[in-house]
């Protein structure tokens, strides 16, 4: 019985952390700092899945879709004189109006949205 009401407990928890991204837009710009800088890097999410870099010269993001609690954000990464495409699937783990943290792999990376 105590199994079945944590089963009970974390799915409803699980619901409602997922509803609250409900009506919040992904869409615009996100931003984090500079590992070791100063300054900001991110992305632009705008409509219709176009995507663009902020400060970011070697990664061009060109294309995002969001599936569920997943972005996928795809582009172009450009280092050495050899450039590759490149496609990223994130976990989407908490989306405010003011605030996103994407989750790769055991990686956790904080954006907010720019200061203007």
């Amino acid at each position: 019985m105590n199994y079945v009401w944590k089963c009970v407990c974390i799915t409803g928890m699980v619901s409602v952390l997922a509803a609250c991204n409900a009506g919040v837009s992904i869409e615009g710009q996100w931003v984090e700092p500079i590992p070791g800088m100063e300054g900001v890097q991110g992305f632009t999410l705008e409509k219709g899945g176009k995507a663009s870099s902020i400060n970011m010269a070697t990664l061009k993001y060109e294309a995002w879709e969001q599936n569920g609690q997943q972005l996928i954000l795809s582009g172009e990464s450009i280092g050495n004189g050899v450039s590759g495409s490149f496609s990223d699937t994130l976990t989407i783990e908490r989306l405010t109006p003011d605030s996103l943290i994407l989750k790769n792999g055991m990686q956790f990376r904080k954006y907010s949205r720019p200061v203007e």
